[in-house]
């Protein structure tokens, strides 16, 4: 999908710099793809302690 986006050029270069992109379209998907992956990180952590799994890991792995 084509989009035209207004970025700033040092922004971009730097993204290119530190991830070792070769396009500019490849920096964008690895920033989309890591603010993703962060965002989902983000709920995980927040849902901490608030599942009961109620597994018994002795029974799991056939100790019982």
């Amino acid at each position: 999908m084509r989009t035209t986006l207004d970025i700033p050029e040092a922004l971009i270069k730097e993204s290119m710099t530190l991830t070792g992109a070769k396009t500019k379209s490849q920096a964008i998907k690895l920033a989309l793809k890591e603010q993703i992956r962060s965002a989902k990180r983000k709920r995980l952590i927040t849902r901490k302690g608030t599942i009961d799994l109620d597994i018994d890991l002795d029974v799991l792995r056939d100790r019982k």
